[in-house]
């Protein structure tokens, strides 16, 4: 037994030994591979050593993953590098930021002629708030003789439900012709498909009167500042309401196509032309009042918002 035991010992030293030498040879072939000879062919000079690590070799594997892909020397894009990159946009959105912000437009701030005579009109809509809460607004008249011929404006909270669309309430007064209305207002506004932008708004006035009104317009861009908008407006009435001319039903619409030139992107001047008519209970109340049932103006006028 301890002359098996003495040779396993012994077989097991040289093993290691024979091991040891191995990986001993095969360490000096690398480092003589890695380093430039000093001397002539085939003689290694005296300085002759395994490569030292330098802080010039590659350190890709340990690099962050933002920072490959870059070229020697530039340093990877920071935080602070896109904030400085992307300051605040004329009081618009920000880049990660829940300020509060505005924006005002004037759609339309126009004259308009035609058979009935000469016209200001204008429609104004805007908001100040947050990314998800809004304080909505919107206006819109027409100016006559020297004096304002229609005129109406909402107040509204708005509250975004989806990327592209905002409920909003609030309440909207009517202030001419005839006597003042005041309605509750409820509805939906924003891009539908194929960027159509839409506001669908239904009111609720005292008397159990009832309104609902859909707006839809589109931007045709034939070039990059050469724009076709066209619009389409529809009103339809639940009762009657003699005092302002309103009939039930189908009450009136109207549409029009205005083309501007977008010299900056917050002024527009635009030439356009309009077509308006009433319907039923409101076109015999517009025959009595000596109006025409329908209208075709062209329009002359600036878009303007900040």
């Amino acid at each position: 037994m301890s002359t098996l035991f003495l040779r396993a010992v012994l077989a097991a030293v040289v093993m290691l030994f024979t091991a040891a030498g191995m990986s001993v040879a095969q360490s000096t072939r690398v480092a003589a591979a890695s380093t430039p000879a000093q001397g002539h062919a085939g003689h290694a000079g005296p300085q002759a050593q395994p490569p030292t690590p330098t802080a010039q070799q590659d350190h890709s594997a340990h690099e962050k993953p933002e920072q490959k892909g870059y070229p020697a020397g530039i340093p990877p894009i920071t935080d602070e590098d896109r904030a400085a990159a992307f300051p605040e946009l004329n009081g618009q959105h920000t880049i990660h930021d829940d300020g509060v912000h505005y924006y005002v437009l004037f759609d339309q701030l126009e004259v308009q002629t035609g058979d009935s005579g000469t016209a200001g009109s204008w429609d104004n809509k805007g908001w100040i708030g947050k990314d998800i809460n809004r304080f909505w607004f919107r206006t819109e008249g027409e100016a006559e003789d020297g004096g304002v011929g229609e005129a109406q404006a909402h107040a509204l909270f708005g509250r975004a439900i989806h990327p592209w669309w905002d409920i909003v309430v609030g309440v909207r007064q009517d202030f001419s012709p005839g006597p003042q209305r005041t309605w509750a207002a409820a509805g939906i506004q924003g891009l539908a498909p194929y960027w159509f932008e839409v506001e669908a708004t239904a009111y609720i006035g005292q008397a159990g009167r009832t309104h609902f009104r859909i707006e839809t317009e589109y931007e045709l861009l034939f070039t990059n500042r050469l724009i076709l908008q066209p619009l389409v407006e529809l009103e339809i009435y639940g009762k009657s309401d003699p005092e302002r001319g309103i009939g039930a039903g189908l009450s009136s619409t109207e549409a029009g196509l205005r083309l501007r030139y977008e010299f900056r992107r917050e002024l527009a001047p635009y030439v356009g032309v309009t077509w308006s008519r009433k319907f039923f209970g409101t076109a015999d109340f517009a025959d009595m009042a000596g109006e025409d049932r329908s209208d075709t103006n062209v329009a002359l006028g600036m878009r303007v918002w900040f």
